[in-house]
């Protein structure tokens, strides 16, 4: 029996996971908002080694994964706005970008070719940073640590990698979709 299928489950549990976070997030319960955002932060992990370690990448893997991911921090990012935890203009900027890059590659699968998910160094940088700000928001929410300088600086490198990031995946596909509508 193959077991191909845990890879797609965990990034669906990840997708289920979202809505209670988002709720304890709203009524304060940033414990617990700490405790299942690490818990997605796992699951990411646990899911993308299992996919590489046993060779279980799947299409609906490929699609589901970053989609959790997407979902994830939109909702972290607006909920964490509404309830004035972080700036309008950042958050803003961070769905901007998001829906800039989904736009291109729906456009570009569309009327060029299939797009093959493949995120630059300079986006995983933008993850990486995006989940790290999320994590220290909340954990300042409830703690009280970091310091609100580290949280300034931390929204800071977001803001400029989200702008870099968006920029390089505009010139990059928009370079390739020149290529490849000329061929």
């Amino acid at each position: 029996m193959s077991l191909s299928w845990i890879p797609n489950a965990i990034s669906a549990l990840r997708i289920i996971l979202i809505a209670p976070l988002l709720v304890l997030l709203v009524q304060g319960e940033y414990g617990w908002v700490l405790l299942l955002f690490c818990i997605a932060g796992f699951s990411d992990g646990l899911d993308g080694y299992l996919a590489v370690r046993f060779s279980w990448q799947t299409r609906l893997g490929a699609l589901l994964d970053p989609i959790a991911d997407k979902l994830l921090v939109a909702g972290m990012f607006i909920t964490l706005t509404s309830i004035h935890l972080i700036p309008l203009w950042l958050t803003v900027a961070v769905l901007a970008r998001d829906v800039v890059i989904v736009a291109g590659a729906t456009a570009y699968q569309l009327l060029i070719e299939p797009v093959a998910g493949e995120p630059t160094n300079i986006s995983k940088l933008n993850t990486a940073l995006q989940m790290l700000f999320l994590l220290f928001v909340v954990s300042r929410a409830a703690f009280g640590w970091p310091a609100g300088i580290t949280i300034t600086v931390l929204g800071a490198a977001t803001f400029v990698t989200v702008c870099v990031s968006g920029i390089d995946y505009v010139l990059r596909w928009s370079g390739r979709a020149r290529k490849g509508a000329s061929t």
